[in-house]
């Protein structure tokens, strides 16, 4: 058997003289063995072509699936950024929109795609000028995987960027709440933030109802949201709005507010106070002066306590309406003096005691009803206490921490306890309507579901008594709220004028003044407060008290509501007369 080596070594075979005449088959071996040859030298360089090609493609695809994950990146960034969602339309008690959802575009970047910030940022500003340059150009040189850049913007402003053609810019749709209204009803409805979430007002109500739940977990979707109505009725808003602007502007006062409150169903129809904001703008809420003075404001409500106190005394049992209290001198009591204002220096009946605003009168009306049965009925009639109604903005009344007899009897005028317009109204829609104290709302409520939540705090035959007391105080020649009487309208009310106090002393020029109405007071449906801030007197007067002002601001809500609120005047045989003939 032949070795390995011998057959390596082995001749080739002899070349014969024909070879040359062989056919080009026969030829192939050696044709093959070349290629042979060949082959190893041109698969290495196919095999290396091959391998650039996949290590180019390996990186774009590399890059691809880095940007194919970033738009989910993108979409963390906008959860975390709460983008907007659908909110239920808010609606007066007749069915007019007073806010409602509206769509808006954002602006947004994505740094790590923006090729060249200085010139992304040049060509933004062509349409963004309002934006800082130092601070675009910062934000669009970062890192970061989003950031917002302008939210809110128009349809054209988004149309000319599109136009721009910048890489790494985009837009997000939103929701943007928006009120047709403007300042009207600002604050009974509140405001959104920046991501469309209820901050004040009904709209951080209707938030903490459940909504804001929603919302954050993406549920919160407009096909599936009932609008919220609320009690309002906005023709009565504009009214109250517009004379308490005017009161303010005509007396020269820091400030003002109106309310309108149904006394049998504990309704809010109407409140409003000025300076008030456009909450389209709700950075303008932010102004310390922009207040909602009615419910969030606290206050010595002055003479319009009167109220309570000629209440309390008639419903103690120790008190007739046909009795009478001296008021021939001032009454001192522990180091104080208590003067009247407009001085009878006389005996005083109850219901005079109540139409001469009598100071004297009142304290010693607290005087025999004593101090622990004083502190228990303005306990019961909610005026020392958070009132409980669905407005968030509601402050907590203060009140002397031990009730001395100087307190008892400077709270029977109004000095001595700060609680709020609002908690007055509705302690003062109890004493009119029959005694039933009726947490207020400002959502829609029937009759029977008042009657459900009602409370009695005073006898009906009390109530029957007041409400003849408030009628003399606007018809008596003498009463301090004649001016707030309305042909055709029965009006009774209080006035209210309490000295302010600066740097711990009551001031004998700044004042705080209030009227308290209830109409037709026959049969009262409805209570109408107006409170004015440091008032100045009119041209041509010489008083700023609440009758020369607040009264009047009341008497001209009544005039040109009253149609609306379904209240109708009534002029007598004559004034029958005259509305047949037209």
């Amino acid at each position: 058997m032949k070795g390995v080596g011998e057959l390596l070594r082995r001749p080739s075979r002899p070349r014969s003289a024909d070879a040359a005449a062989e056919p080009a088959i026969l030829r192939f071996p050696r044709l093959s063995h070349r290629r042979r040859l060949e082959t190893p030298l041109n698969g290495g360089r196919f095999a290396l072509a091959i391998g650039l090609f996949a290590a180019v493609y390996l990186v774009i695809g590399a890059r691809l699936a880095e940007w194919g994950i970033e738009p989910d990146k993108t979409a963390s960034y906008f959860r975390a950024d709460r983008i907007m969602t659908a909110r239920p339309e808010i609606l007066d008690r007749n069915g007019r929109v007073l806010a409602t959802d509206i769509t808006t575009f954002s602006l947004f970047a994505e740094p790590r795609r923006i090729i060249d910030p200085d010139e992304a940022s040049e060509l933004l500003l062509t349409v963004l000028p309002d934006l800082d340059p130092k601070w675009l150009y910062k934000r669009l040189s970062g890192d970061q995987g989003f950031i917002w850049l302008k939210r809110e913007l128009t349809p054209s402003q988004k149309q000319a960027i599109l136009d721009l053609g910048i890489p790494g810019i985009g837009f997000r749709s939103e929701k943007t709440r928006f009120y047709p209204g403007r300042s009207t009803a600002a604050y009974i409805v509140g405001h959104v933030n920046v991501d469309n979430q209820g901050t004040a007002g009904m709209e951080k109500w209707i938030d903490d109802q459940g909504f804001r739940a929603l919302q954050n977990s993406g549920l919160a979707t407009e096909a599936d949201l009932a609008p919220v109505r609320l009690s309002m009725d906005l023709r009565v808003q504009h009214i109250v709005q517009d004379e308490v602007a005017q009161g303010m502007q005509r007396y020269k006062a820091l400030a003002a507010g109106g309310l309108v409150l149904d006394v049998e169903t504990g309704e809010v129809i109407a409140m409003t106070s000025v300076p008030d904001y456009d909450p389209n703008i709700p950075s303008q809420a932010l102004d310390k002066n922009r207040l909602n003075r009615v419910s969030a404001g606290l206050y010595e409500m002055g003479s319009t306590f009167k109220i309570f106190t000629t209440a309390m005394a008639l419903d103690s049992g120790k008190v007739k309406i046909t009795d009478t209290f001296d008021a021939t001198k001032p009454l001192r009591i522990g180091g104080f003096t208590i003067h009247d204002f407009h001085a009878t220096r006389r005996v005083l009946s109850v219901p005079e005691i109540f139409i001469h605003s009598s100071n004297i009168g009142s304290a010693r009306e607290a005087e025999l009803i004593g101090i622990d049965a004083h502190k228990e009925f303005l306990t019961r009639l909610g005026l020392l206490s958070r009132t409980k109604t669905e407005l968030p903005e509601v402050a907590t009344p203060t009140q002397p921490k031990v009730w001395r007899q100087i307190n008892n009897i400077t709270i029977a005028f109004g000095h001595g306890v700060s609680t709020t317009p609002l908690n007055t109204a509705v302690a003062a829609a109890a004493v009119v309507n029959g005694g039933l104290l009726i947490q207020p709302t400002f959502l829609p409520r029937t009759k029977e579901q008042a009657a459900a939540v009602a409370k009695r705090v005073i006898s009906q035959k009390t109530s029957d008594q007041m409400r003849s007391i408030f009628r003399l105080n606007v018809t008596d020649p003498h009463g301090s709220g004649s001016n707030a009487g309305t042909p055709g309208y029965l009006v009774g009310g209080k006035t209210g004028t309490a000295n302010k106090v600066v740097h711990g002393r009551y001031s004998n020029t700044k004042k705080f003044n209030a009227f308290v109405a209830a109409f037709p007071i026959d049969h009262p449906r409805y209570i109408v407060l107006t409170i004015i801030d440091e008032p100045h007197a009119e041209k041509g007067k010489y008083y700023a008290t609440a009758g020369m002002n607040a009264a009047v601001m009341a008497g001209n809500i009544i005039r040109r509501s009253a149609t609306f609120l379904g209240v109708h005047p009534e002029f007598g045989d004559e004034g029958k007369s005259l509305l047949v003939a037209y």
